[in-house]
């Protein structure tokens, strides 16, 4: 059911917030006793965030090396039938590898905005505090040592972030959780584990260490409705307690202080948010791989967006899967278009035997596109003390 509350009055001047504006009017969902608020910018902006999904979706599905028009990919899909090429790519190739794009976008999206919250630094991604590595770690071990069955490289994932944020958390919460402490730690781990990663591929089997490379770089190609499958199956699990738990996330959003006084018990509080981004991030890392950036941009590109007060887990599931969605789709078209030129000019050799094995990379795109992000972010905020 769904109810949306009057929208108070604008602040007095000199009194309230002294903004003189009105504030965003809530939208209250709830069921028996579970209840949540979203603002109505921000429901606004999650909804057209899944639209532009839906459509980038749709687009992945048509264009690439063998092009698919729209009649026959409505075919492919709902009915099995017309080019048999065209059936095999459609429903077997892009289909998984764009829902995969989808939900592992929304898991880091929200683990983003859950250590984002935690800490209260924009820059706490678990890509940028070593969760993803430790999780890389997890999975490079079982990779090189079991194998590469989807169950036992996910819990290998989750068991590596797990054991990293146990340490950093450790490491940065002497005398109290500090954002720029929480980074610099995260960053020297992940520093530490990357030699790790290294050393682990060089003592392993060589065709093992060439698939766990691949891997590394963070990758939806080859993936299939197995991947999709399981990742399916952890976001129906995870992210509605994450959706629950925001209320949580908003009060830890203000200081353990003034969180504790509101009645939350904020290392319980904590800690089963801290779980909980874990387990978003190490499913997704055992999925595709530790794609950078897009938990460390969904949610504050969705602040931006919305101008909502702080970070949403809703917009910023949404925002991670529009950011993935993109950079899957740019990066197919960047080796299809190469092999058209290619073709027209008949000089470059290694796009053709890459055309042939692999995509692009999807954490190629997303690393490069985060690297400009983030000189953005750090540019917008010098000389502001802030991170």
């Amino acid at each position: 059911m769904t109810t949306t509350a009057p929208a108070r009055p604008p602040s007095a001047p000199g009194g309230g917030t002294g903004t003189g504006r009105r504030t965003a009017v809530p939208v209250r969902f709830w069921s028996g006793r579970v209840s949540f608020r979203l603002h109505r910018r921000t429901a606004l902006v999650s909804a057209a965030a899944l639209l532009l999904c839906a459509a980038l979706l749709l687009a992945s599905l048509c264009v690439g090396a063998y092009p698919v028009p729209l009649p026959a990919v409505a075919d492919a899909l709902f009915y099995g039938t017309g080019d048999r090429l065209a059936v095999h790519f459609v429903n077997q190739e892009r289909l998984p590898q764009a829902l995969l794009a989808i939900l592992v976008g929304a898991a880091l999206g929200v683990s983003g905005a859950i250590f984002q919250s935690i800490s209260r630094n924009a820059l706490a991604s678990p890509d940028v505090i070593g969760f993803n590595s430790g999780a890389a770690t997890g999975a490079i071990l079982v990779l090189v040592t079991v194998g590469s069955a989807a169950s036992t490289v996910a819990a290998g994932a989750i068991a590596g972030g797990l054991l990293t944020a146990l340490v950093v958390s450790a490491l940065a919460s002497r005398g109290g959780l500090h954002g720029i402490r929480l980074v610099l730690i995260g960053l020297g781990v992940t520093a530490m584990l990357g030699s790790v990663n290294s050393y682990l591929l060089t003592r392993s089997d060589l065709n093992d260490a060439q698939n766990a490379h691949v891997w590394l770089v963070g990758t939806l190609a080859g993936r299939g409705w197995s991947s999709v499958n399981t990742m399916a199956l952890a976001l129906l699990v995870l992210l509605p307690l994450a959706l629950l738990l925001g209320r949580r996330l908003r009060m830890l959003e203000l200081g353990d202080e003034l969180a504790s006084g509101l009645g939350l018990e904020v290392n319980r509080a904590r800690l089963a948010l801290t779980v909980l981004g874990i387990g978003l991030c190490g499913v997704a890392v055992a999925s595709a791989g530790p794609i950078p950036f897009v938990a460390l941009a969904a949610p504050q590109v969705a602040v931006m967006v919305s101008r909502s007060p702080g970070v949403s887990v809703a917009a910023s599931a949404a925002m991670g899967a529009v950011l993935l969605s993109a950079a899957h789709l740019a990066s197919g078209q960047f080796f299809a278009a190469l092999a058209a030129l290619d073709a027209q000019i008949g000089w470059i050799d290694v796009v053709s035997e890459s055309r042939r094995n692999n995509l692009l990379p999807v954490g190629v795109t997303t690393g490069v596109l985060g690297g400009v992000y983030l000189a953005w972010v750090l540019f917008r905020r010098r000389g502001t003390g802030s991170a």
